[in-house]
């Protein structure tokens, strides 16, 4: 049966966490987390005592610019250094993300332009998704394995994957993106392009694009990776440390999709989107590190979209987070990483708890939300399937949260990796195993 594969007991040491600038950083501090997705830096761990003067030197060259240190496992800061205690960064986070949830006219909106389209049931609509999936996935195997061999892009194709991911999403915008979520490391880099298109259309018609607009964007996100064509595979799918060459190598993949691109007959707004979807709010991005207003509305979407599926998602050297803790991670990152209002429509856009997240009920039930509902982000429906007091599975059952009348209510995140359900994904899906 389903257990915790770690208790607390009296000997648990607790966690005292405060982020500091990385310029504060110092020899003797433990290293617990860097303040930023795991392709921005050349670690293939992120928590260790800090002893080397090399992995010191490394990381204030990386774009990472603040990190959490682990006072109860290494040295402190200096009394005056300017620390925030992850209380008060967690009191913050949770009250930006319950505000965007409160916000009703937030929920999914109906442009008016796909009356041609109707809604789809999530189980029906996921069955349809699985089939996109598979054929998308070997259409981009093929286009990445075309860009290999310097060919242009057939953008007839590419805008026809977009219409039918498009599709899908405007009958449930769920379906697919959860799927497509469930990647494994060897089909990462062709699936990620699937996910990042899912994402950008479902973000664009959140935020009112018209149909060109949503179009452009979803191209966007499919071919924003193109350029890891050019990456020799021993590097792109390396399960361990990244030398600085390897790195810059990996960094080096928006200059050369931009290039692959350029014979093609490609919007400039989709150039620029792959070009800079790695530029960040502050400056702090690659390749040109642009700032602000200067990168473009595209660029600002692929990069909240790009970011969220690579954290999500399962690598050679790193398991995926989940999809609500992620969610939490980016909003923690926003004043550096990421346009604020973007990042607010795309929690509006996926769900506070997005398809996928393992949550507590407040009567200890634990259950994975299988679907947003129609009413509030804060109240999505559940598929409850293990009680924490009888520590046993039960008869699973969906609850709407939102529904009138319904007393339960969501009172926490819970992290999969401290529970042993191996068929978590099947629980919200229906679907058997990875089903594309």
């Amino acid at each position: 049966l389903p257990r915790r594969r770690h208790f607390r007991s009296r000997f648990f040491t607790v966690p005292m966490l405060k982020r500091i600038d990385v310029r504060h950083l110092v020899l003797g501090m433990y290293l617990h987390e860097f303040c930023g997705s795991w392709m921005e830096h050349p670690f293939w761990r992120s928590r260790f005592l800090l002893t080397d003067p090399k992995d010191l030197a490394l990381i204030r060259k990386t774009n990472i610019r603040e990190v959490w240190i682990d006072v109860s496992k290494g040295l402190d800061v200096t009394p005056g250094t300017a620390a925030v205690s992850r209380e008060e960064v967690d009191a913050q986070v949770e009250s930006d993300l319950h505000h965007a949830g409160d916000d009703q006219a937030g929920l999914p909106i109906d442009l008016g332009k796909d009356d041609a389209l109707k809604p789809s049931a999530m189980s029906d609509e996921l069955r349809r998704a699985a089939s996109i999936c598979a054929s998308a996935k070997k259409a981009v195997v093929s286009m990445f394995a075309e860009a290999r061999m310097g060919r242009a892009l057939d953008t007839q194709i590419a805008q026809g994957m977009v219409d039918e991911i498009s599709d899908s999403v405007i009958r449930n915008p769920g379906a697919l993106i959860s799927l497509a979520r469930l990647k494994t490391a060897d089909d990462y880099t062709y699936m990620h392009s699937v996910a990042v298109c899912a994402l950008m259309v479902a973000l664009a018609r959140q935020i009112g694009m018209d149909e060109q607009a949503t179009r452009l964007a979803g191209l966007a996100g499919l071919l924003h990776d193109l350029g890891k064509a050019a990456i020799p595979l021993p590097i792109l799918n390396k399960p361990g440390k990244l030398t600085e060459e390897e790195f810059a190598i990996i960094r080096g993949h928006p200059e050369a999709g931009h290039s692959m691109l350029q014979p093609s007959s490609v919007h400039p707004a989709v150039l620029d989107a792959c070009l800079h979807h790695h530029e960040k709010i502050d400056g702090t991005g690659y390749p040109h590190r642009l700032k602000g207003s200067e990168i473009s509305v595209l660029a600002r979407m692929a990069a909240i979209c790009d970011v969220y599926d690579a954290i999500t998602s399962d690598r050679p050297y790193k398991n995926g987070w989940d999809p609500s803790e992620s969610l939490r991670r980016m909003a923690e990152w926003t004043h550096d990483h990421f346009d604020s209002r973007l990042l607010q429509a795309f929690v509006k856009t996926i769900g506070i708890y997005p398809v996928g997240s393992l949550v507590r009920l407040a009567s200890g039930r634990l259950g994975v939300v299988t679907e947003q509902s129609g009413g509030s982000l804060l109240a999505p429906r559940v598929k409850v399937f293990f009680s924490t007091k009888s520590d046993l599975r039960i008869p699973p059952e969906i609850v709407d949260l939102s529904a009138p009348g319904c007393s339960e209510k969501i009172v926490g995140r819970e992290n999969p990796d401290q529970w042993n359900f191996p068929d978590l994904n099947e629980i919200w899906s229906g679907l058997p195993g990875r089903p594309w």
